[in-house]
């Protein structure tokens, strides 16, 4: 999968979603990650997304994208809550063109309905040239 158009420095791109009970359940089975705060509502009724699963919208993006990762570095600076929306930016920082590929370094921000910041990301990665 190659896109059509080139990537450019500076390209942003955004995706939203508002995980759900049945997400952090679904994803608690796959991955292991039975804590008790991903199991155990809170008082408000809610469950603390897992990271990894948080992790999910940036990859999201770079599916559309058709990047391919290289290196992906997270920080995870406040909780995520099922019920939440959240949003995800990512801003493509460099762009390097080779002959059958661009090399692209990108910084995700995630933010919540507070204007929060609750992930950052930094990726390296490709996306081919068309044939």
């Amino acid at each position: 999968m190659s896109i059509s158009s080139p990537p450019e420095e500076d390209e942003v791109y955004t995706f939203e979603r508002t995980f759900t009970k049945e997400d952090v359940r679904q994803f608690g089975e796959v991955s292991g990650d039975q804590q008790a705060i991903h199991t155990d509502p809170d008082d408000e009724g809610r469950l603390v997304v897992q990271g990894l699963l948080t992790a999910t919208l940036p990859t999201k993006i770079g599916g559309d994208l058709s990047y391919i990762a290289r290196t992906m570095e997270f920080e995870f600076r406040k909780p995520v809550y099922t019920g939440n929306t959240i949003t995800c930016e990512w801003t493509n920082e460099s762009v390097e063109e080779r002959a059958d590929r661009y090399t692209v370094t990108s910084l995700v921000v995630c933010t919540n309905d507070d204007g929060e910041t609750v992930m950052e990301a930094s990726i390296d990665g490709l996306i081919w040239k068309e044939d």
